[in-house]
């Protein structure tokens, strides 16, 4: 029977989603350094990853700006 979830639609698809969100973490654990949280309790924990997944987006955000694309100064 789990062999032949394996070849659903559903389950590629799922795995593709999977990958996605694990290279996400895969990148803040490695180049951001989050591979300990350093603020105490769960809101510390909670404002450490919301600060790194900012940064995460930020640098994403940054990516897609083309560098032509910046005015003059004036």
């Amino acid at each position: 029977m789990a062999r032949n979830l394996l070849t659903t639609d559903a389950y590629i698809t799922s795995r593709r989603q999977r990958k996605k969100v694990e290279m996400l973490f895969a990148h803040l654990k490695r180049i951001l350094k989050l591979d300990r949280l350093r603020l105490r309790g769960p809101n510390g924990a909670k404002d450490e990853f919301l600060l790194a997944a900012t940064a995460l987006n930020l640098q994403k955000i940054a990516k897609l700006i083309p560098l032509n694309s910046q005015p003059a100064p004036a």
